[in-house]
């Protein structure tokens, strides 16, 4: 698509960005994961004892195959469903093209006979489900390996929580069902009473596993559709993600106003059409965009997706269709905070000027020790002394001296500078297992 006419930025402005996601998330994709349940179901079938078709090698390897889709032949599908081919008219179904489009390259093999079991008792949510739940175990983050400084600890705050987010997404199973036009098996029983379709259909669900870190788990009680219960925990959990990062965007972009951050300059890049001396936060403001209109998709799917008119409304087919612009955003987001994070250096002589601006801050500590001493009144004698005041570290020191307590808390008190006041952070940055 020329970037010039696109509609969307996702597929305009942001291609070279969203481009990977193509293979996944797009119309084609969608195409080709249906091909392959389609197909993968078929073969299935012909490993029953006593039921469903029985396949020659060669025919076996004709279907594995036809999994692989070339362009033409997913544009085959599309025209199948939206104009007609070959005397088959317009399906204006999606499924049922892939349906014609497996009889025909069958028949065009050779081997009719395989037609029948095309799709046997299946609903095409029975195809589309599992489909969509392949697609969407792509799934992208980003975590930001820490170093021993205090503004190592604040980076570390969110490459933890990034870590506990991703380790719930990986771990959190997508339901999947395969049971026909109510969930109850009917075809399937009429045809084969005595096989135990129930296990088949888990069987089946959990082949497509391998390779993926994101299960697939059958639903045995659904109605037509699975309830999509599971997607809306994915999305919340990825919009969880998002927020993490925009709030990482956020402090990124206030770090470089207070100069905390130092960002490199690029050969030719204009910061302000006006202002030539200019070096905007823009990956991190670009970012921090792109991953709030993904959480307003994947919040809209995930409120959406769950609720269906009885047995079965088509208003979730439409919506599923967008998985792709959200998961867009969200990747535009990610590569954006990616870059940003690249392009920045902690600025450590602006970071110390500016805690030595504010000694106030071991005020804390002074009346800590003070508590440990038995000493009273020091929290209220610290606050008189600082409270809307500009205060040195030699004001605190001097007050230091007018403390009743022995000579060595004095030394200690005296110690005290805002640069050494940090706890623990080099330990939790460089040490700290994320609570896990």
């Amino acid at each position: 698509m020329d970037s010039l006419s696109a509609l969307s930025p996702v597929d305009g402005r942001y291609e070279a960005i969203t481009a990977p996601l193509s293979a996944y998330l797009s119309e084609g994709a969608l195409i080709r994961y249906r091909v392959r349940v389609e197909i993968a179901y078929l073969l299935a079938l012909s490993n029953m004892d006593g039921f469903g078709p029985t396949f020659t090698a060669e025919q076996k390897q004709f279907l594995e195959n036809l999994q692989e889709l070339s362009e033409k032949d997913t544009q085959l599908v599309k025209d199948i469903e939206t104009k007609g081919h070959g005397g088959i008219p317009a399906t204006r179904h999606d499924v049922k093209a892939v349906e014609y489009f497996i009889r025909l390259k069958c028949k065009e093999a050779g081997v009719e006979d395989l037609s029948l079991w095309i799709h046997f008792a299946l609903t095409s949510e029975d195809t589309n489900n599992i489909s969509y739940a392949l697609a969407a175990m792509l799934a992208r983050t980003h975590g930001q390996s820490a170093s021993p400084t205090t503004f190592g600890k604040e980076m570390r705050v969110f490459y933890c929580r990034l870590a506990r987010q991703t380790e719930e997404l990986r771990k959190r199973p997508l339901l999947a069902k395969l049971n026909g036009a109510t969930g109850n098996y009917n075809a399937h029983t009429v045809a084969a009473p005595a096989l135990d379709w129930l296990s088949f259909s888990r069987e089946f669900i959990e082949s497509f596993n391998a390779g993926h870190e994101i299960p697939l788990t059958m639903n045995a009680v659904t109605t037509q559709i699975e309830p999509h219960d599971t997607y809306a925990e994915t999305f919340h959990n990825l919009a969880r993600i998002n927020s993490i990062l925009i709030d990482l965007d956020q402090d990124m972009w206030r770090y470089i106003s207070d100069g905390w951050v130092v960002q490199k300059t690029k050969e030719g890049e204009v910061g302000s059409s006006t202002m030539p001396h200019k070096v905007n936060p823009i990956d991190f403001e670009n970012s921090e965009g792109n991953l709030g209109l993904a959480n307003a998709l994947l919040s809209f799917f995930a409120g959406k997706l769950p609720i269906s008119r009885l047995q079965r409304d088509l208003s979730d087919s439409t919506v599923e269709r967008n998985f792709a612009t959200a998961f867009s955003h969200g990747l535009i987001g990610y590569s954006m905070v990616n870059r940003g994070l690249s392009n920045i250096t902690p600025n450590a002589e602006a970071m110390r000027d500016a805690l030595n601006r504010h000694p106030e801050v071991i005020a804390e500590a002074i009346q800590t020790i003070l508590r440990r001493e038995g000493v009273e009144g020091g929290y209220e004698a610290l606050k008189e002394l600082l409270r809307g005041k500009e205060t040195t570290l030699a004001d605190m020191r001097a007050f230091v001296y007018t403390l009743s307590v022995p000579s060595d808390v004095k030394e200690e008190l005296k110690k005290l500078s805002p640069e050494s006041y940090i706890g623990l952070a080099k330990e939790i940055a460089e040490n700290s297992d994320c609570g896990r």
